[in-house]
């Protein structure tokens, strides 16, 4: 089997950030190929990914003859690739993580929509809003929730999907509110999750990237 994972750029690609975690957590050998996402760039090397991919964007996952161009799809078929499923056996608690994968792929209702990934990366960070705040006190509750329900050490207690699908949030929130007061569980996940070798890896590649900053970046 000969996989390529088409990926963007280390500090701008959350999307294929989280497909590439999950193939990289089952330890499948893969084949990565960056492509280049910023502007102006980015419209001449995503047209190319247009070439055998419908919406021309990554992550694309191609296996052959096979083409899968989604970040779930993508997500998932690593998980069956896999010599452990990273999804739970128990039907209830495999619905409820697909509930929370699927949350993340709609864009988390628009949690702290202006805290881009690129912007965790940024060498100052503005504080958060009163809303920003609001919005993280939100989804903490539900990790909170998920890890008091589980004993941990992650949301459904094996590592799973939903966590790897936090990652890219996990990293903008702490990185402009690294305490978490109130939130025990949530903060020492957080760090366990960020403290991942293929976490590292993708993260510490980020950091030496130049960054652009965006001009809605403000309070």
């Amino acid at each position: 089997m000969s996989l390529v994972l088409y990926t963007g750029t280390r500090n701008a690609s959350s999307w294929a950030l989280r497909a590439w975690l999950a193939l990289r957590e089952q330890g499948i050998a893969f084949e990565e190929r960056i492509v280049d996402i910023r502007r102006p760039q980015r419209f001449e090397n995503l047209a190319r990914i247009a070439q055998f991919s419908p919406p021309a964007a990554v992550p694309v996952l191609v296996d052959g003859d096979h083409v899968i161009f989604d970040s779930l799809a993508i997500m998932e078929y690593a998980s069956e690739l896999g010599a452990t499923p990273l999804l739970p056996a128990d039907i209830q608690q495999r619905a409820r993580a697909r509930s929370l994968l699927a949350w993340v792929h709609s864009g988390l209702s628009g949690i702290c929509a202006r805290l881009s990934f690129e912007s965790s990366f940024y060498p100052q960070r503005r504080a958060m809003t009163a809303d920003e705040v609001e919005q993280c006190d939100r989804l903490c509750r539900v990790w909170e929730q998920a890890l008091a329900e589980s004993g941990g050490p992650w949301l459904f207690g094996a590592l799973s999907l939903a966590d790897l699908a936090f990652v890219p949030v996990v990293q903008r929130i702490v990185s402009h509110r690294p305490d978490l007061d109130g939130f025990p569980l949530a903060h020492d996940w957080c760090e366990r999750l960020l403290a991942r070798p293929s976490v590292v890896e993708w993260m510490d590649e980020a950091r030496a990237l130049p960054v652009v900053v965006m001009d809605d970046y403000k309070p």
